[in-house]
């Protein structure tokens, strides 16, 4: 049986950790490659977009995958719908895993946005100085905010456009407490602005805006393609794999 993961999250490499080694099993992880230097799952790896949902569809067929699990980013965009159309082209069972996203708690000063245009838009009436953590793409919203200064974090350097006052920090998580709230009392930040990818790795920035008082802009996650079965951990994700495995070896009743 060929298990195919759609990833690069910790959940995915989580998951790969599981099955690699499984008997009867065959695991390749996909990775898009926007990211120089990963961290590698075990297994097969090949990196890089399919095209589309078609040729998705026939990277299916021609390698004969028998199930597919998409363990890509909450924000990963396009990649989830192009796997529920293929995945029906190529008659081919689906599972999402998805880390639940994060949720307020008592103290919490949010504002959600559905968009990072949205974020944007909200900016002005909250504040100067902006913690700006929704990753190295999509900037460009946020160009023409002059009056605002941004510190950018990301795992790599922002692609342009950009805001035009903005000074890029380069680092990857998990984050600390203590290097948090050092962070926010450094630069002097008074607003946040993270997407709800959820998960704990990048979570500690959410309490120090939380002890400081300051608001913090959340972009809600897009939804999961309708009609695709959803995990929330990478146990679930392989107990998922383990059943449909074992229908596999089962032969039909007759045969």
């Amino acid at each position: 049986m060929h298990v195919l993961i759609l990833g690069g999250t910790t959940e995915a490499r989580q998951l790969a950790g599981l099955l690699h080694g499984v008997p009867g099993l065959r695991l390749t992880s996909s990775l898009a490659g926007r990211v120089a230097g990963p961290r590698l799952p075990p297994g097969e790896v090949r990196t890089g977009g399919f095209g589309g949902a078609a040729a998705m569809a026939g990277w299916l067929r021609a390698h004969a995958v028998d199930v597919l699990v998409d363990a890509t980013h909450p924000f990963a965009g396009a990649i989830s719908f192009h796997a529920a159309q293929a995945a029906a082209a190529a008659r081919v069972p689906l599972l999402a895993l998805r880390r639940p996203g994060w949720a307020p708690v008592e103290g919490d000063v949010w504002h959600e946005a559905g968009s990072l245009a949205h974020a944007a838009r909200l900016l002005p009436g909250l504040g100067r100085r902006v913690f700006l953590t929704t990753g190295r793409t999509g900037l460009a919203a946020f160009v023409g905010l002059n009056d605002l200064w941004f510190l950018v974090r990301s795992v790599e350097a922002p692609e342009p456009p950009g805001p035009a006052r903005m000074e890029v920090l380069l680092d990857r998580g998990p984050f600390d407490l203590d290097g948090e709230r050092g962070l926010l009392c450094r630069h002097r930040i008074d607003v946040v602005v993270t997407k709800d990818s959820g998960g704990a790795a990048t979570a500690p920035k959410l309490t120090a805006a939380r002890e400081a008082g300051l608001p913090v802009v959340v972009v809600r996650r897009p939804p999961v393609p309708e009609g695709v079965e959803v995990v929330a951990d990478a146990g679930a994700a392989a107990r998922w794999v383990g059943e449909h495995l074992g229908r596999a070896a089962t032969p039909p009743a007759g045969g």
